[in-house]
């Protein structure tokens, strides 16, 4: 009888809450090292795990320690995994500023620290998430970045490292969440990597009836059985929480426009997406928000704020974690993680397709159950008398780039 493999070894950077790194240990890898310098994700890693945990800036951890903490020796690390920060090339930032700084926004350094410990580890695999805004096709400097730096690895290490991109919805591999990510997956031996098939779609789709695919997980079966602790204020609150529940079940503030079916109250397509934006029970939920202002959803359909468990379930964690901190500080972890049931997905194409392990037979772990069919929608409320006296004529948005706030800078024409 053959001896058993040993658990692949993954070092993790950004490590945040530990969104990839519960999807790896799902599919038989072991964290040997963890890197963040947020307190509160680094209390999250150990409270939940017996993982080594470096709580530093990634640019005051020198490589060698990295390799001492992990055990290991130079090309003796499995998987190097981590979602630098994405903030220089999200889609908030376009709403921002009508732009992204992008290479000239300081936090851009994150990719090169991330690529220097690729360099000096030289893992047998590497993987890279962030923000799809990073590979636009207009608007591209990271992804350059990214394959020059690549290049130069390979020229300078030996290494034959052939990056493989793409961006993917969360929600095509069953997490209950639309949610999309740019990806990067790289062997040093210059073997190919095929990202997967998408195993989910949406009800109404083609691609479902054609592939004969089930449907998307929905918010429904992640949340069913779970809901608020005794201790949570889950009370929306500002200026609008009153309007909530007059907003049906998968809706947003466009209901109350001219051509929705409430009353008149706003300017189609005048604010961002996710105001007043309401869970169903019957789809996924839109993507969980790291810094969400007080309007901002997905707000769950009895018009309130997601629980901690809640959130947890939308990005499927493991039901074994909670995460520390205040409601802000568990927000913005849980909001900045990669949903754990997609890092699975790809940890185990990864472990077959790169390093040589048998597929997995068994089921995913992190997978939510189907517990369709959901239950019929909340009822909704009259919309109070404060917002009545907003009814009326407004003016929808003129379009891309004309916009009240539209500047000049730089030569270039910003907008939101």
């Amino acid at each position: 009888m053959s001896a058993r493999k040993p658990l692949p070894k993954v070092v993790s950077l950004y490590s945040g809450a530990g969104g990839l790194d519960y999807g790896f240990e799902a599919a038989g890898f072991k964290t040997v090292f963890a890197n963040d310098f947020d307190h509160d994700s680094c209390e999250t890693l150990r409270r939940n795990r017996d993982w080594p945990v470096i709580e530093r800036s990634i640019f005051d951890v020198p490589t060698e320690e990295i390799l001492d903490v992990a055990g290991a020796e130079v090309g003796g690390i499995d998987v190097l995994i981590g979602g630098p920060p994405c903030q220089p090339f999200s889609k908030s930032s376009y709403w921002a500023r009508g732009d992204a700084a992008r290479l000239k926004d300081p936090r851009a350094a994150t990719l090169d620290a991330y690529l220097r410990v690729v360099k000096e580890v030289q893992p047998r695999v590497f993987l890279l998430e962030n923000v799809y805004g990073i590979a636009y096709s207009e608007k591209n400097e990271g992804m350059q970045l990214l394959l020059n730096k690549i290049a130069d690895i390979n020229r300078a290490t030996g290494a034959h490292y052939q990056p493989k991109t793409t961006v993917l919805n969360a929600a095509w591999y069953g997490v209950p969440q639309l949610r999309e990510r740019f990806f990067l997956v790289a062997a040093r031996d210059g073997s190919h990597f095929n990202f997967p098939n998408a195993a989910f779609a949406a009800a109404s789709t083609d691609q479902r009836a054609l592939n004969a695919l089930p449907s998307y997980r929905t918010a429904w079966d992640a949340l069913a059985d779970v809901g608020p602790a005794n201790d949570e204020d889950l009370a929306i609150r500002g200026k609008w929480a009153g309007l909530i529940a007059s907003i049906p079940e998968g809706q947003n503030y466009l209901y109350h426009t001219g051509k929705g079916g409430g009353m008149p109250l706003f300017g189609w397509r005048r604010r961002y997406w996710n105001f007043l934006l309401k869970l169903a029970k019957r789809l996924p939920s839109w993507t969980i928000q790291a810094q969400p202002g007080p309007a901002v959803g997905p707000f769950h359909w009895e018009n309130r704020r997601l629980s901690h468990r809640e959130l947890c379930r939308l990005q499927t964690f493991p039901d074994n974690v909670h995460v520390y901190g205040n409601r802000m500080s568990v927000q913005r972890q849980i909001g900045n993680a990669v949903p754990s049931l997609l890092a699975e997905v790809l940890a185990r194409e990864i472990k077959m397709q790169l390093l040589g392990y048998h597929r997995m037979s068994e089921s995913l772990r992190l997978l939510p159950p189907d517990r369709s069919p959901a239950p019929p929608p909340e009822p909704v409320s009259a919309v109070p008398r404060e917002y009545q006296k907003l009814a009326g004529q407004h003016q929808a948005h003129p379009g891309t780039g004309k916009g009240p706030r539209s500047v000049q800078q730089r030569g270039d024409e910003l907008f939101v």
